[in-house]
């Protein structure tokens, strides 16, 4: 008993002498999502959806609002890089699989979880699969490796993709791209381009849409972008407000709880990290 109070005393001091500017701290992730990489509030459903990135099991997390895991769901694909989550108002849940880290993939593809199937143990699921309409080296030179991507959300039968850059002095830099939300292949459309800023610090991470569609957020190390103002999807054309970000470990996913509530999370990297946090908007 002694030494459950010792560390639970320790990680309360710990967090006491962190500074995590604008994000309030909701609690500690579970040990199986250290390697968080998608977060997601999901229509019809009272838990916080969550995934890890390449390297673990393909399992789908359902979590209780104090961050314990109370549900796992084994889907039937591979988990090659999972790196975002999204919903549509029905419920049904898409995970990205289009981790992109060498910018040589040919298998890019979106899981659809059907929302009848978020009560199971185990679940088939449908893709949909995609290429970049400007990509034609697998992989580009250096100059031209803009095919990353850890950034997605659902808005009206669409599914929109921000890439994350990997060239040096232009890291900041994100191309949005666009596909039906349907089983099927295809080609995606761009939508636009937006650059955040150059140093690594400023790759786009995760991307989210509020629930009334009227904000965009980006997530990255250094800051949180909020896009308004906007005409149809063309989101970063709008008006964009930059939340700094004082507290930089890994952020990996963020996702709207409502119209002015964002949540995010990082990894657990270095002993550092691993926390859901909240940030008012």
């Amino acid at each position: 008993m002694m030494k459950k109070i010792g560390v639970l005393f320790s990680f309360l001091l710990f967090l006491n002498c962190q500074n995590f500017g604008k994000l309030k701290l909701i609690t500690d992730l579970p040990k199986d999502l250290e390697e968080v990489s998608g977060t997601e509030i999901v229509p019809k459903s009272d838990l916080i959806w969550m995934i890890n990135d390449s390297g673990n099991a393909p399992v789908l997390f359902g979590l209780n609002e104090k961050g314990k895991i109370v549900k796992e769901i084994y889907i039937k694909a591979k988990n090659h890089d999972w790196e975002d989550l999204a919903s549509d108002e029905k419920g049904n849940i898409y995970i990205g699989d289009f981790g992109n880290n060498l910018n040589k993939r040919r298998n890019l593809s979106i899981i659809i979880v059907d929302k009848n199937e978020l009560d199971e143990k185990k679940t088939e699921v449908d893709r949909i699969e995609f290429v970049y309409p400007n990509q034609t080296k697998f992989p580009p030179k250096k100059k031209n490796k803009y095919f990353d991507a850890e950034s997605f959300f659902y808005f009206k039968a669409s599914l929109y993709i921000f890439t994350k850059s990997r060239v040096k002095g232009k890291f900041g830099k994100t191309t949005l791209y666009k596909i039906p939300a349907k089983k099927g292949k295809y080609t995606a459309e761009i939508v636009g381009k937006f650059e955040n800023c150059k140093d690594l610090e400023c790759w786009i991470t995760s991307a989210d849409i509020s629930p009334n569609g009227k904000k965009v957020a980006l997530l990255s190390q250094k800051n949180v972008l909020i896009f308004s103002d906007f005409k149809d999807d063309k989101f970063l054309s709008g008006k964009v407000t930059k939340i700094d970000l004082k507290h930089r470990y890994q952020k990996e996913s963020i996702t709207f709880k409502d119209n002015n509530t964002l949540l995010i999370t990082d990894e657990k990297a270095h002993n550092t990290g691993g926390f859901l946090y909240e940030l008012k908007i």
